[in-house]
């Protein structure tokens, strides 16, 4: 793109979609801006990446055309007036706080702002994340294909609705913690059983990722998938038999619900 994108926080997820632009060839680290507080980590990221560092919102803002809000949401209100006249009908603002929609972007800054709405999660860093994008009321469709871009470079993309990202934070966005900790707990319950915990989460953790593959790659329902790989009387069966007659199925709706719900509550508070 011969545009310049300034990223206003160079955390984790910032540096993770810099790699992907950069890997990708998207930009090129001439036409990438981040700002950073903190001059010892911000000189690290300059000297690791090769991009522009500065230590100003303001400054970014103002040399970006797409400005990428990549900072904590409890922030996002104090930042967007801090650079609020720094942002006209030419820049492309888009968010990926958790809560935060294009739509409370829009009104704190109190003006037709082209926006759009991200919700991508931490598989970023090894470029297999997932991404929902989503665009605000004056943004155009234009816009909404740069950011899938972006985004694409980084992991997979899905075109959605505004009002289904809360629900997409408790799938997606929050969803690599529950997994984690699924993997996890099998792995435990590998040693428990005289296994290295080791070796119990590296067979726990390839098996989700196989699992994962064949559900996004075979086309084949997981229900069915459960069917191929269960024989009758089986070891299996036996452990989907415990599966069926405990409460996971709610507690993993809980999970998801409380997640959404937290989402929501974060947006109102802005």
């Amino acid at each position: 793109m011969d545009k310049t994108i300034g990223f206003i926080g160079a955390g984790k997820m910032a540096t993770a979609i810099i790699k992907g632009l950069l890997s990708s060839g998207l930009f090129d680290k001439d036409h990438i801006i981040a700002s950073e507080p903190n001059k010892d980590y911000a000189h690290k990221i300059e000297k690791e990446l090769g991009i522009k560092m500065v230590h100003n919102n303001r400054e970014a803002a103002a040399e970006a055309d797409i400005i990428l809000l990549a900072v904590k949401p409890f922030v996002v209100k104090e930042v967007l007036t801090e650079i609020e006249d720094r942002i006209d009908d030419t820049k492309l603002i888009v968010t990926i706080a958790a809560g935060i929609s294009s739509k409370k972007v829009e009104d704190v800054l109190e003006k037709t702002a082209r926006v759009v709405k991200v919700m991508p999660n931490t598989p970023a860093l090894l470029g297999v994340g997932m991404s929902a994008v989503c665009k605000g009321d004056h943004a155009s469709d234009e816009d909404f294909d740069e950011v899938v871009k972006i985004f694409e470079s980084v992991g997979k993309v899905v075109k959605v609705k505004e009002q289904e990202i809360d629900a997409i934070t408790g799938v997606s966005g929050s969803g690599p913690a529950f997994y984690y900790y699924i993997i996890d707990e099998i792995a435990k319950a590998g040693e428990k059983l005289g296994l290295d915990y080791n070796m119990a989460l590296e067979l726990s953790a390839q098996t989700a990722l196989g699992a994962a593959k064949m559900i996004l790659e075979s086309g084949v329902e997981p229900s069915q998938l459960i069917t191929n790989v269960t024989t009758p009387g089986g070891t299996t069966a036996e452990g989907n038999k415990v599966l069926q007659e405990s409460n996971i199925s709610e507690i993993l709706f809980e999970t998801v619900k409380k997640t959404a719900e937290k989402s929501a509550l974060m947006g109102k508070q802005l």
